[in-house]
């Protein structure tokens, strides 16, 4: 599975507005077009940030949904007053599923992205063993086949999802 890790930076007070939005309007309609929406994360620290996944089966498959929900009409109706929320919605990584599942209870979680030179299985397998996740993510490394929506390229990361903030 592909996933895409997105970490929206709002015009301050906004983030309530956008989450409002996002759980009325997008939810439903992003699984619908194929691109389900793994999580929602708040930015403890940042009353100014919006982070969620959303997951593809494949590069194929998100294109395809991924031009079937902008072009399509939820989008069209609310575009303008979700890009109103936002200063920057580009801080976006395309990520690779590595073990897990995302079935969260509604608690609070952890998301935590670290980065590195290179990642390979045996960095992979290192940090599952020291951070124990509930989902573990690496950087998928193709070229964004939907050009629409900026990807941070050439970036080496694992992300980790856990009950708590764990250090390496």
């Amino acid at each position: 599975m592909i996933a895409e890790l997105r970490q929206y930076t709002l015009h301050p007070g906004q983030r309530d507005t956008l989450v409002s939005l996002f759980e009325r309007e997008f939810l439903t309609t992003q699984a619908d077009a194929g691109m389900p929406v793994l999580g929602r994360f708040l930015d403890l620290g940042d009353a100014d940030r919006f982070v969620w996944l959303r997951g593809f089966p494949d590069m194929e498959r998100r294109k395809q949904s991924l031009t079937s929900f902008y072009d399509g009409p939820v989008w069209r109706a609310n575009r303008d007053a979700a890009n109103a929320t936002m200063i920057d919605s580009d801080d976006v990584l395309l990520l690779r599923h590595v073990d897990g599942t995302y079935d969260f209870d509604g608690g609070t979680y952890a998301l935590m992205v670290y980065s590195f030179d290179a990642v390979d299985d045996a960095l992979v397998g290192a940090v599952r063993d020291a951070v124990q996740p509930l989902v573990l993510l690496r950087t998928e490394e193709v070229e964004n086949n939907y050009p629409r929506l900026p990807v941070r390229q050439g970036e080496h990361v694992i992300v980790a999802i856990t009950r708590e903030p764990r250090e390496l």
